[in-house]
């Protein structure tokens, strides 16, 4: 039987279920408070470690710095969500023993932090010893229905609703980059060369160049016309840089759950007799 020495220094390790795969970190181990025996070690499971589960060390062992249980991590995911407040109730426990397929022993499952701080499980509580060593000296006694003869008062207990906080994933976003053709059109200004026919009358200026040829002939001059054409050419530019960014935004929302609460009536024997 593994004893509270081999899992001590597991705090701060990591716990992995039977095939390997990794739960969580080790955030501590509980032990039972009357055998001394771990019980339970708490794990902290969840998006960046945000949830905190209870899983049972019974049949786990050491192996290397790792603590292996018996169970698959989906089964320890899916445990109920309890507050790590230093000791374990016994519907608290029941509830884990349920979720887990194992036996619970109303009389001996009393679990408490691995320090000694807190006991629970057990018909017989600390709060009713207690009541009982202070009122022992009293005559009136009472009888629980359940079974145990009780003292002279009852206590009236009644659940409150604690409220938190869970992170889960909701969604992801991506960037993406794609390829989109589209048409451009833009004005160029071109030019072009066309003919001008010039006519000149003779004077004294041009009269030698005007008679240099044979009186009467066919004669062709030439001249070549130039037009400018668009030129297209394509060159990539870098425009813009684009990232994803995370805002966080605070929400309200409200939750409703019921609630049990005791209540003590007064029941007069010689009325009820009436």
């Amino acid at each position: 039987m593994a004893q509270m020495e081999d899992f001590a220094a597991a705090r701060g390790g990591t716990l992995v279920d039977r095939s390997g795969d990794k739960i969580g970190k080790i955030d501590d181990i509980y032990e039972d408070t009357s055998t001394g025996r771990p019980e339970w070690a708490l794990v902290n499971t969840g998006l960046f470690g945000s949830k905190s589960t209870f899983v049972p060390l019974q049949g786990a062992d050491r192996d290397g710095d790792d603590v292996r249980v018996q169970y698959e991590k989906a089964q320890v995911k899916d445990a109920p969500s309890i507050d790590a407040d230093g000791a374990l109730s016994a519907e608290e426990e029941q509830g884990l023993y349920r979720h887990y397929g194992l036996d619970y022993d109303s009389g001996d499952t009393g679990s408490g932090h691995g320090d000694g701080v807190g006991t629970t499980g057990g018909v017989d509580s600390d709060r009713d010893r207690t009541d009982r060593d202070h009122d022992g000296d009293r005559d009136t006694v009472g009888h629980d229905t359940s079974g145990p003869t009780t003292d002279d008062a009852m206590t009236r207990s009644e659940e409150e609703l604690r409220v938190g906080t869970a992170s889960r994933e909701t969604g992801r976003a991506r960037l993406r980059k794609y390829v989109v053709t589209e048409n451009v059109t833009q004005t160029v200004p071109v030019q072009r060369e066309e003919v001008r026919v010039e006519r000149e009358p003779i004077t004294d200026a041009n009269r030698g160049d005007a008679g240099s040829g044979p009186d009467i002939s066919e004669e062709e001059h030439e001249v070549t016309l130039h037009a400018e054409e668009p030129v297209v050419d394509k060159r990539t530019v870098a425009k813009e840089r684009v990232r994803m960014d995370k805002d966080t935004v605070t929400d309200e929302q409200t939750v409703s759950e019921d609630v049990r609460k005791e209540q003590i009536d007064t029941d007069d024997a010689d009325e009820a007799r009436r």
